[in-house]
């Protein structure tokens, strides 16, 4: 094997989820709270357009940076929702949100610079920096009253002279947290001071419950050196379409679309026309997706919260809940993430991600998590899984 292989990573969740996969095929019951997928169906405006799509012929090779029609409604739909300027030029459709990641890398990163992500985080931004010969150097998060906290001091002190990048994920997985605007604020005036380019995944913009997204790009300065991941694998339940899209500045987009032709040629046709659908069209299916999602945080919330030793924010977007376990596994007598994880499957049926799965442990951490995906389970199976939980837990 190439070198260079010993340096990728993975989602170390689809283990977890393949385990509680043999678990249930033993005729146990599980719970799935592991794997931030989604149980809920696609809007039927944009099946329907699909299909139509493949209908009319549209099942061949099409423009490697995404048809114009797609290029120009995401440009629109970031100048409305960002108050970012943008127009075709600055989008390359993408088969999901997460070739952005790497494609972004691949044209602003050479071997040896180095590049601020979050940890713990989406475990795909560690991996590919690696991967592709940068230096990752995580930043981390501190609990607030509220909500976590980027640790800003830990984000200062690791820029060095060899800081080119930042990857920057507001409405964060794993913790659900939000950046105050302050703390976009001072992120933005820190990245002008090093002259940094920003890779902002703003994935799950749309998976809110009350107040308003806000991105980085908007901010002076910044809609030049930043890149937007967009994805629609959320806001519109198509995690399995594979649809998404680079946004930014048009030097840097049109080398990502460079790399779409060496890549894979384009994204699929079809699904592009499905795309413009779900922009363009009928919106009602995408809201009762956030309003099922947002019934089922609510419930999740208080269950966790009713558990001794389990205590967790209420987060207004996304659907993740990064609930502290720390008085739990110590009053369990639990050593380790992978002891409690274990544990709680075979003895209960619930199924989750621990800290460890978003990257490795950061010096001086001191209290434990585990990520909650509320996405791919009812919620009468929320109920049913955590009041286990609970039972377990006294």
């Amino acid at each position: 094997m190439a070198e260079r292989i010993s340096h990728l990573g993975t989602e170390t969740a689809f283990a977890v989820s393949a385990e509680a996969a043999a678990w249930k095929g033993l005729g146990n019951t599980v719970y799935p709270f592991h794997l931030g997928d989604m149980d809920l169906p696609t809007p039927e405006n944009v099946v329907e357009a699909a299909f139509s799509a493949v209908r009319a012929g549209k099942t061949g090779y099409c423009p490697n940076a995404g048809i114009p029609e797609l290029r120009e409604a995401l440009a629109a739909e970031i100048a409305a929702t960002r108050g970012v300027a943008c127009g075709p030029a600055n989008v390359a459709v993408q088969p999901g949100g997460k070739p952005v990641i790497g494609k972004f890398l691949l044209a602003l990163m050479d071997p040896g610079d180095e590049v601020l992500y979050p940890n713990p985080g989406f475990p795909i931004y560690e991996s590919q920096i690696e991967f592709l010969g940068g230096v990752a150097k995580p930043y981390g998060f501190v609990p607030g009253r509220d909500d976590f906290l980027l640790d800003f001091e830990a984000v200062e002190a690791a820029v060095t002279p060899r800081t080119k990048l930042l990857i920057y994920n507001n409405l964060h997985n794993p913790t659900g947290a939000e950046s105050s605007d302050e703390e976009i604020e001072a992120l933005a005036d820190l990245c002008l001071r090093h002259d940094l380019r920003v890779l902002s995944d703003e994935a799950y913009w749309d998976v809110r419950y009350s107040g308003r997204s806000r991105s980085i790009a908007a901010l002076p300065g910044m809609a030049e050196r930043t890149v937007i991941l967009y994805t629609f694998s959320k806001k519109y339940a198509m995690t399995g379409w594979r649809l998404g899209a680079a946004i930014g500045p048009e030097d840097v987009i049109a080398h990502i679309a460079t790399l779409n032709v060496n890549q894979e040629s384009c994204t699929s046709h079809f699904t592009q026309w499905a795309g413009v659908e779900a922009l363009t069209g009928d919106q009602s299916g995408a809201r009762e997706i956030v309003r099922t999602l947002e019934e089922r945080r609510n419930v999740a919330v208080d269950l966790l919260n009713d558990i001794p030793g389990v205590s967790c924010y209420r987060p207004e977007a996304t659907f993740y809940l990064y609930p502290d376990v720390t008085e739990l596994m110590d009053r369990k007598g639990l050593a380790g993430y992978e002891d409690l994880r274990r544990t709680v499957l075979e003895q209960t049926g619930v199924s989750f991600c621990t800290r460890q799965h978003f990257g490795r442990a950061l010096p001086g951490e001191q209290r434990r998590y585990v990520r909650i995906a509320y996405s791919g389970i009812s919620t009468a199976l929320i109920r049913e899984g955590l009041g286990r939980l609970k039972e377990w837990a006294q």
